[in-house]
């Protein structure tokens, strides 16, 4: 058996919320990777707390032998799951009301609720060696499939880690009522390989269908969620990649289409996957590292932010103050376009604000920060030149590329205004500068 435990009826299907919670804060019983062995009552009252009474059997953490076992099947990767947010966010999702959210909600749980075995698994994002870099995630699912593959996206966990944790973001997978909840929403047939939904305040992520198959939204759905626990907790959570090496960790900011056509960067950044927390003293990224170690490393000896300017007004390599390193960093310039803070994703951070976070962060560590221009002469630099350029920055040998031609240079600086201004007003701090 594969450590089928069953659940004890509840006394009273009528037990308020309250009850509930009143009795998970008295319990300090907790499951462990449990085999053929009773439930305690620990398990129980946490997921009821957030909205499942189960109603037969619980796996419950775990190993992927036993998930393969259990039925597990090969799910291909999906992408383009229609991800809508509740909360005051900023980025590229669909606004979903409170009224829909709730809706939704009330379906998924009560299937959960319904079905004779569920699979409940623990795991995290960021590292969970220092408070600050992690944020505890609880998974309810209907499906073994679903499980294996979001723990390729989650850090593992110890198996009393979620009790010891005040603020766990949860995840609620639904994988057999994808076109229930697409005809009560009334949406079309772009949901017709599932929908997600995630709210903010409630720290919660719902996957219907086949969305437990797209990481890249997941990703960007848990680091939206993830984002104000870990910048509670000490941490600055920033769009970027770290790399490491002999010891020193360099962070790097760059447009996504950079990193994903240099194979040289791919093969020297700690994860493929956008997503750092930085302190004054260490930093980690939010998923699962090339060994899915949930390594600790030290704060950023540099930072690099990677700019791309066919004009040539921008040199190969320059060093930035602070201030125009929060300046670059908000502009998100790509030869003639703008991404604020390198992020496309979801985000409950302003971003200016998260420019003027990192700015202070630079400030503060006194952080030697460089700007590379991924292009040189219209033609974008290839891999391994940009990756000669990277180590100059990271050495502190910086070529004197000469001077860039005066009015290039002050049209480029009137794109980055007009474009600042627009969007920010007035607000900019007053240290930022080209």
């Amino acid at each position: 058996m594969l450590g089928l435990v069953r659940r004890r009826a509840a006394s009273s299907p009528a037990v308020s919320l309250q009850q509930i919670q009143c009795a998970y804060h008295r319990s300090s019983e907790r499951l462990l990777p449990c085999r053929d062995q009773e439930v305690p009552s620990g398990l129980n009252w946490a997921i009821a707390v957030r909205g499942v009474v189960a109603k037969d059997k619980v796996f419950y953490n775990l190993e992927p032998s036993e998930l393969q076992k259990g039925g597990t099947i090969f799910t291909e990767r999906l992408s383009g799951i229609p991800l809508h947010v509740k909360g005051n966010v900023i980025g590229g999702f669909l606004e979903d009301s409170g009224a829909h959210f709730a809706k939704l909600m009330k379906q998924v749980t009560f299937h959960l609720s319904s079905i004779s075995s569920l699979y409940v698994q623990d795991g995290a994002i960021g590292s969970s060696a220092a408070a600050e870099f992690d944020a505890k995630v609880r998974v309810i699912s209907d499906n073994p499939s679903a499980i294996t593959s979001l723990s390729n996206v989650l850090q593992k966990v110890s198996d009393r880690a979620i009790s010891h944790d005040t603020c766990p973001l949860t995840i609620y997978v639904a994988s057999s009522i994808s076109t229930n909840v697409r005809n009560a929403l009334g949406f079309g047939t772009q949901y017709a390989n599932g929908v997600a939904a995630a709210d903010i305040e409630r720290s919660s992520l719902i996957l219907c269908g086949k969305a437990f198959a797209d990481s890249t939204m997941i990703k960007d759905a848990l680091t939206a969620l993830a984002t104000p626990v870990l910048s509670a907790r000490g941490g600055l959570p920033v769009p970027g990649w770290l790399l490491s090496s002999g010891g020193s960790v360099t962070l790097l900011f760059a447009p996504v289409e950079v990193i994903k056509s240099c194979s040289e960067i791919q093969d020297v950044v700690v994860s493929t996957d956008s997503g750092v927390v930085i302190s004054s003293k260490q930093s980690t990224v939010l998923f699962p590292t090339k060994s899915r170690a949930p390594n600790l490393f030290t704060k950023p000896a540099t930072v690099i932010i990677v700019s791309s300017d066919s004009t040539d007004a921008l040199p190969l390599v320059s060093k930035l103050s602070p201030g125009q390193a929060g300046y670059h960093f908000l502009a998100g310039y790509e030869d003639g376009k703008f991404v604020p803070a390198y992020n496309r994703a979801p985000s409950p951070f302003d971003q200016l604000a998260l420019a003027h976070s990192l700015f202070l962060h630079l400030k503060e560590n006194n952080t030697p920060t460089y700007l590379i221009n991924a292009k040189s002469s219209r033609k974008r630099i290839d891999g391994k030149d940009l990756m000669k350029l990277i180590e100059l920055a990271q050495s502190n040998d910086i070529l004197d590329s000469g001077r860039p031609e005066e009015t290039r240079v002050a049209e480029l600086k009137g794109k980055y205004r007009s474009f600042l201004s627009g969007k920010f007003g007035k607000c900019l701090p007053e240290e930022f500068s080209f």
